[in-house]
């Protein structure tokens, strides 16, 4: 194999402005670039013409290619190509199986170049004015999938449904209800919780409620997939939520 390398660049959470300058750099100089679903695809006129560009997929319910098929793909890429950008939505670092790719490329005798990307985590959070962290609220926050590679619940939910930290779920809206009785059964039926789709997109939907009602909420609100869960005292500072809950006070009054 001639000296190719791999770089492995963080897309962002969906705004195609939300992504870094060293991003942008390296698809204006890939030679191909493998894509993700939730990479938004207005990232891809960064390209150069002739460069080869390819969509692998990879989000729920939505696997155009196995992970093992897309590992085959950047290695025999690296062999056609000096540059190639492995190119997901969010940070490659935050559930983006960056290390199984990285093994793939490493045992051709690829480089290896990694260049971080906003995670959703953060920036849905930022851009909807619910902050992760408050001084008087929380001292920490959790970011965690909502299940195990075998589709089971992760016992990190359980573990976070009985601390006082923010609590951001990637990757769970196929298990809303039962992760909600997780944090029922921890008494947090009351806590606040944002779900939001699309996050940073122009067809962004949201819904709030508490732990005890969101999923009513989100059934009638028609919230899906792509969608992350945020759980958390914090959710009560979002406008819109304060309103909420002025409302919900002046009828019960």
């Amino acid at each position: 194999m001639k000296k190719s390398c791999l770089y492995l660049v963080g897309a962002g959470p969906g705004d195609p402005e939300m992504i870094t300058l060293k991003a942008i750099r390296a698809l204006e100089q890939a030679d191909a670039i493998l894509y993700d679903a939730l990479a938004n695809v207005d990232l891809l006129n960064y390209a150069k013409p002739g460069c080869h560009l390819e969509f692998v997929g990879k989000r729920f319910g939505c696997h155009y290619l196995s992970q093992q098929e897309i590992n085959d793909r950047i290695v025999e890429l690296g062999y056609l190509h000096k540059r190639v950008v492995r190119l997901k939505g969010g940070d490659p670092f935050v559930f983006g199986r960056a290390q199984e790719e990285i093994e793939a490329a490493e045992s051709v005798g690829m480089n290896i170049e990694i260049i971080p990307g906003i995670s959703s985590a953060l920036a849905v959070a930022a851009t909807n004015r619910i902050p992760l962290t408050c001084r008087g609220i929380n001292e920490s926050f959790w970011v965690t999938t909502g299940t195990k590679a075998n589709g089971e619940i992760s016992e990190d939910i359980q573990w976070a449904a009985r601390s006082s930290a923010t609590v951001v779920i990637l990757m769970a809206m196929s298990k809303l209800e039962t992760i909600m009785d997780l944090f029922c059964q921890n008494g947090k039926q009351d806590t606040p919780v944002a779900i939001i789709q699309n996050g940073t997109r122009p067809d962004e939907k949201k819904v709030f409620g508490t732990v005890k009602d969101i999923v009513f909420r989100c059934e009638a609100a028609t919230i899906s997939n792509p969608a992350i869960i945020l759980i958390g005292e914090v959710v009560a500072l979002h406008p819109e939520k304060i309103k909420q809950l002025i409302e919900n006070q002046y009828i019960t009054t």
